[in-house]
């Protein structure tokens, strides 16, 4: 305190010589890094999308790329999946990753939100918010900001040691994320700001789209004003609409986009330039044109990972729109971590503006394996396999059942004959597999902006069930306050409000273990688990291939690797081989909709891409 408060004494002459002392700072034209000029060559690589085992080789190739800095966001439900709980282990240990990227030659730029977007479940906001009283979202609100600054307290606890100021590879951090595309709550994001400034210690900075909206919403005094997507748009637009002087100095595009996400969808095709030879020049040449005026930048993304199991956001447009299990992104290094011809392009730009003789080797990279045809055989019905049911008079949203992600079965036996239009809460959140008597009958999906009606007739005694998946809880707009999953309000038939549910909670952190099917399998079949075992001669990556499946869930020797879809754009699932081994490997496949002809599963060294037609569509 004694220090700031010099600070405060110094002409502005002397507090710009006390700047330039400081382990890391800036003055109008460029950072600085122990008092010398630095310029951010950075990348976005998050630590929670890739395999710990796999860190120090992502890193690695990073700083082979030309890059000094790594950009990364911080999941906030990752690490505390309940409230009070906290997983610092695995994929979670930030500090780990931290220390890996300073042995690389790297450092580091924090990005703990609490909001991150990213395509991340809920912009990285832990479900179990929605069921705390009174809470509202990215505003001042005091059970919010409660919760925000016990999250990054706790964060600060394990990773505020490694930042410049104590020898570390942390430079500065992040306040909040575009949040000038959301409101204008100035309160709010100086009292994160505060919060920050207490936790970790280190200068802070604000990044927003280009626009003058976005800018002013955004700011706030004490963080350095910073822009992403196209840079000469941001760069003029940080210039003409901040002024004030707290806020200013060298520019930064925090998110320069090389290419863009996926989005499950029979119409959405992968998005790269991998095979594009003028978009990848117009990528050198606007990073070119960055390093040449001494402004920095962030490749968003340098390697995007994988939404493990049930990690991927939505975005909402006309309707909901699921990101897909691979957040390859078209990056320079893609969801296996390979190189293709846009990082050695961009290798090519930035060793060209610090010299090549900087720049350490590129790495040897292991061949992909093939693992022949796995035949799987059904072992088990997910309805066989149901835990204990909470009981309710009405039924109630995934989060007041403790769950977060997953499914959530709803079960009601009907006391007398209904028939109607079947409406499954306020609206279906957010894809709704529909039995009756344990026969499929219909599908309504909430990827639609019109989704399918189901239309039933039901007798006395008739089982009624509503599987509800979780496509992604939204991570970007206004629709963002609210995101209950599970069904939200009463259920009814035509006229007919249905009482007394059994709820049965979902999250699929692990395949049953056991099972029996007698009965053989067609396309109005319940849920069912298919299993196998598998070798490889010599571990390896790979991809794996379903083809002939529809929907579910994967896991290889525990492990979630995230959803498949026929609908693409995503037709592989990525399996690093550090969750091999070279026997006995273990499989289970969730197919949520059975049809009987399911075919084999394969591992191809080539990854597919491609659409086909959605067979639940309007």
């Amino acid at each position: 305190m004694l220090f700031k408060l010099l600070l405060l004494s110094l002409t502005p002459a002397l507090l710009q010589a006390a700047q330039a002392i400081a382990p890391f700072s800036w003055n109008n034209e460029t950072f600085l890094l122990h008092g010398k000029p630095y310029q951010i060559i950075g990348g976005q690589m998050d630590p929670q999308r890739i395999p710990n085992e796999l860190w120090a080789d992502r890193l690695a190739k990073a700083r082979a790329m030309g890059l000094n800095t790594i950009f990364s966001y911080i999941y906030w439900d990752q690490l505390e999946p309940t409230q009070g709980s906290w997983d610092s282990t695995g994929n979670n240990d930030i500090a780990k990753y931290f220390k890996t990227a300073q042995k690389q030659g790297l450092n580091v730029v924090l990005r703990p939100g609490p909001y991150i977007c990213g395509e991340h479940e809920w912009g990285g906001f832990p479900a179990w918010l929605s069921e705390v009283p009174g809470m509202v979202v990215r505003t001042d609100n005091e059970p919010f900001m409660t919760a925000s600054k016990s999250y990054i307290d706790h964060l600060a606890k394990d990773i505020a040691q490694l930042g410049v100021t104590h020898g570390g590879p942390m430079l500065m951090v992040q306040v909040e994320n575009e949040y000038g595309s959301y409101g204008s709550n100035h309160k709010y994001v100086g009292d994160l700001r505060d919060i920050l400034k207490e936790a970790f210690g280190l200068p802070l900075y604000t990044n927003d789209g280009g626009e003058q909206s976005m800018i002013e919403g955004g700011q706030i005094p004490g963080a350095l004003a910073e822009t992403d997507g196209d840079p000469k748009t941001g760069f003029k637009a940080r210039n003409e609409y901040v002024t004030d002087p707290s806020s200013l100095g060298p520019q930064l595009d925090g998110e320069y986009y090389v290419t863009w996400l996926d989005q499950w969808a029979s119409n959405y095709t992968h998005q790269t330039d991998v095979g594009n030879t003028q978009a990848i020049q117009t990528v050198q040449s606007d990073l070119g044109w960055i390093l040449k005026n001494n402004a920095s930048f962030s490749i968003y993304m340098f390697h995007g990972g994988t939404n493990w199991g049930f990690q991927n956001g939505a975005d909402w447009g006309d309707s909901l729109e699921p990101i897909t299990t691979s957040y390859d992104y078209g990056s320079p290094l893609d969801e296996s971590g390979r190189t293709n011809e846009i990082y050695n392009a961009l290798r090519e730009t930035i060793g060209n503006h610090v010299g090549k003789d900087t720049i350490p080797d590129t790495l040897k990279e292991e061949p992909l394996i093939t693992i022949p045809e796995i035949r799987l055989t059904p072992a088990v019905y997910l309805f066989d396999s149901l835990p204990k049911p909470v009981t309710k008079k009405a039924p109630v949203n995934m989060e007041a059942l403790g769950q977060s992600t997953g499914l959530t079965l709803y079960r009601h036996v009907i006391t007398k004959p209904v028939n109607g239009t079947l409406a499954p809460g306020d609206a279906p959140r957010d894809r709704v597999l529909v039995y009756v008597n344990g026969k499929r009958v219909g599908v309504i999906d909430s990827t639609y902006e019109v989704p399918s009606t189901v239309h039933l007739v039901l007798k006395k005694s008739d089982v009624l069930d509503l599987l509800v998946e979780n496509l992604g809880r939204v991570n970007y707009g206004p629709r963002i306050v609210d995101q209950r999953k599970g069904i939200v309000g009463n259920v009814t038939v035509g006229t007919n409000l249905l009482s007394n549910w059994q709820m049965y909670p979902l999250p699929l952190h692990a395949p049953p273990t056991s099972g029996t099917i007698h009965s053989k399998l067609s396309s109005s079949s319940g849920p069912t688990f298919f299993t196998g075992t598998f070798d490889v001669d010599n571990v390896g990556d790979t991809y794996l291939e379903l083809p002939g499946w529809t929907k579910g869930v994967v896991w290889v020797n525990g492990v979630n690797l995230g959803r498949y879809w026929i609908v693409g754009p995503q037709q592989t699932l990525y399996l690093p081989g550090c969750y091999l081994k070279k026997s006995e490997n273990k499989i289970t496949v969730l197919a949520l909709e059975p049809t009987g002809d399911e075919g084999s599963v394969c591992g191809i060294t080539t990854r597919n891409w491609g659409n086909k037609p959605d067979p639940d569509a309007p």
